[in-house]
């Protein structure tokens, strides 16, 4: 892919290709809901509606550029092949696509891609696909996947940077503006490389203009957010991986330019805060949330003023979640509440220290979650990893000031990134 060359060319989707697009897509796409949650509409005192596209079959919106990109192709391409990089759901939205189309894909997928994604890929795929795991993140993954589409001549679909899978991403705000039960003030929508932000903010800015459209990515990948500080696409140097779906080093060219033009506010959301709207989202309205698809509704909180009493629609992309990081999801959520903190706490090395830690230090509600100690003979207090969690977030001054006064305090972990990546 010639980036200069992108970058030149400012391209602005047109309501006309977004419509052949939903004609395009119409026979596997499936016309998600624009579904009132009385959960945050109630919280926020607005009237707030979520885009269910964790409904689609194959649980995110990244079917419709996919196979809107795919289905373009003139046969000759389509004979010899796509290939494609992902951190997990554009790759199932390509597999599947390829799996209708009866063409062979090659679908490059980081190793931490979360392995619920890798089998639905493969499920989506059948034969008709092969699943390569490359590097750490999508960036890693993009440039050996673009090698070996150039030696193998396979057409790469880019999962952002792309005029027809912006132009099929943009569907949904087509279906957003026929849904709607009137005019809408606000939508909130993810950004990762900005493919569906770039195509729902051009199709709001020409059919309704005095919607503003908010961009919502992980506060520890804002490339984004970086990029329209600097006036520039720039890629960052590392990311926090947590958000997979929008773990993205360095957004498109096209995206960056259709979001400089038409977004109203970037906005970056800390991934504790994700976390808890994930816990949130299933414990209250029993619906599964991957981290990139709860973003939108994680940015309420930080509009609630503004969005007092206005229509506001979100859009919860995707439910590709791995039941095997709930446990994770739940102690950044706790971390991110101020309920779950670690210590290195130096107990006397005698008997009844650990006894007079719990009755003397702990409070009634705090409960201790995480203890590793060793006990060493010559050493006058012995340092042990201590997590503590707590039933009200004011507790832990109060805490933190009682392990002083019985000299049990060491070292507090949670502002410690060098020890505490080892905790989490």
């Amino acid at each position: 892919m010639d980036d200069l060359a992108t970058a030149n060319n400012i391209y602005r989707p047109e309501i006309g290709a977004v419509k052949e697009a939903a004609k395009r897509i119409s026979k596997v796409s499936v016309l998600t809901p624009l579904a009132v949650s009385f959960t945050y509409s109630r919280k926020f005192n607005a009237d707030i509606s979520l885009k269910r596209e964790d409904l689609q079959q194959v649980r995110s919106y990244k079917i419709r550029g996919a196979f809107n990109k795919i289905s373009s192709l003139p046969k000759e391409q389509l004979d010899k092949g796509v290939i494609c990089a992902s951190a997990g759901n554009h790759a199932q939205g390509v597999a599947f696509a390829c799996n209708q189309m009866q063409t062979k894909g090659v679908i490059y997928m980081p190793v931490t891609t979360p392995r619920q994604k890798v089998e639905q890929t493969q499920m989506f795929g059948g034969d008709w696909v092969k699943v390569v795991l490359k590097g750490d993140t999508f960036d890693d993954s993009y440039k050996e996947a673009v090698i070996y589409g150039r030696e193998n001549s396979l057409v790469f679909i880019h999962p952002f940077d792309d005029e027809k899978v912006i132009e099929g991403q943009a569907t949904i705000a087509l279906e957003i503006l026929e849904q709607a039960n009137g005019p809408i003030d606000y939508v909130f929508a993810p950004l990762g490389g900005g493919g569906l932000l770039a195509g729902l903010s051009s199709v709001f800015k020409q059919l309704s203009p005095q919607t503003k459209v908010i961009g919502v990515e992980p506060e520890g990948a804002a490339s984004m957010t970086s990029s329209l500080q600097e006036g520039k696409v720039v890629e960052l140097e590392s990311i926090e991986r947590f958000v997979d779906g929008a773990a993205v080093q360095k957004v498109g060219y096209k995206n960056f330019e259709l979001c400089r033009e038409n977004l109203h506010r970037m906005v970056t959301v800390p991934e504790g805060k994700i976390c808890q709207t994930i816990l949130d989202l299933y414990n209250q309205d029993a619906i599964v949330a991957e981290p990139a698809g709860a973003m939108a509704l994680s940015a309420l909180d930080f509009f609630a003023e503004e969005i007092a009493g206005k229509n506001v629609v979100c859009i919860l992309s995707g439910g590709n979640n791995d039941i095997t990081r709930t446990a994770e999801i739940k102690e950044r959520a706790l971390l991110y509440s101020g309920l779950k903190h670690y210590f290195i706490v130096r107990f006397p090395q005698r008997a009844g220290a650990l006894k007079e830690f719990v009755a003397t230090v702990l409070g009634p509600d705090d409960d201790i979650t995480h203890f590793e100690y060793s006990k060493k003979h010559h050493r006058e207090n012995g340092p042990a990893v201590v997590g503590i969690e707590l039933n009200n977030p004011a507790d832990f001054e109060p805490l933190v000031q009682r392990m002083k006064d019985h000299n049990f305090y060491g070292q507090y972990l949670n502002n410690n990134p060098d020890l505490f990546q080892f905790l989490v």
